[in-house]
C-alpha cells in the first residue's frame, strides 16, 4: 500500500507537468486527504469496484493501478477519465455520473465504493442513488470527500448541506491543497 509521501510526491510531479505545459487538458489535483484515503482504501478489496470523480489520481493509485499507467493516462489528457477494467476502476468528469453505474454494478452483485464530492452529495442524483442502494440492500459504500467547496464556492452556501443514510455513507473533511484547475497561475482556463 502506498503511503501519504508517495501520493504527495506523485501529485506534485503532476502539478509540475501541468505547469510546464506537458498536459494539454484540465487536471484536478488532490491534496490534504492522503491519510483519510489510505485508511478508507485499507477496507477496499482487490475485487471491489471503485468509481471516482474528476479528482481521481489518488483513488487510482490506491486501487492498485501502477504509477506509470496513471501518469501516462494523465499526460494523454485523461486525468478526469482514468479507467482500468483490470483494476476495477472508473472515473468521470460528469458530476454524479458514476452514481447510476455504481448502483448497476452493485445490483449485479459487485461490491462497490463510489466517491463523490460534497457538492455532488447535495444533489438529487446522490440522494436517489443512496435510496436505491439502501432499498435494494446493495453492497455499496458512498464516500463523500468534503472539502467544503463546490468548485470554489462554499458548499453550505451553494447547496444548504444535506443528510445521508449514515450506514451507507462515509464522509470526511479536508482542506484542499491545490486550486481549481482554472485558478492555477500562468495557466488560462479551458
Amino acid at each position: 500500500m502506498l503511503d501519504s509521501k508517495d501520493l504527495i510526491e506523485f501529485e506534485s510531479a503532476i502539478a509540475e507537468d501541468f505547469e510546464a505545459g506537458k498536459i494539454k487538458a484540465p487536471v484536478h489535483l488532490s491534496g490534504g486527504n492522503e491519510i483519510k484515503l489510505i485508511h478508507i482504501f485499507k477496507k477496499i478489496h482487490r475485487t471491489d469496484w471503485v468509481l471516482s470523480t474528476w479528482r481521481s489520481h489518488y483513488h487510482a493509485l490506491l486501487k492498485g493501478i501502477p504509477r506509470d499507467e496513471v501518469r501516462r493516462q494523465i499526460l494523454a489528457g485523461r486525468s478526469m477519465f482514468i479507467s482500468s477494467r483490470e483494476h476495477r476502476f472508473m472515473s468521470s468528469a460528469i458530476m454524479g455520473g458514476m452514481l447510476p453505474i455504481a448502483c448497476g454494478l452493485a445490483f449485479e452483485g459487485a461490491r462497490v465504493w463510489v466517491f463523490v464530492g460534497d457538492m455532488c452529495a447535495s444533489t438529487g442524483a446522490f440522494q436517489d442513488a443512496v435510496k436505491f442502494a439502501h432499498g435494494h440492500g446493495l453492497a455499496i459504500q458512498f464516500v463523500v470527500e468534503d472539502n467544503g467547496l463546490s468548485t470554489d464556492t462554499p458548499t453550505a452556501e451553494a447547496w444548504s448541506g444535506g443528510s445521508f443514510a449514515k450506514s451507507m455513507v462515509t464522509r470526511y473533511e479536508y482542506e484542499r491543497k491545490w486550486p481549481h484547475y482554472q485558478s492555477l497561475p500562468n495557466r488560462p482556463g479551458f
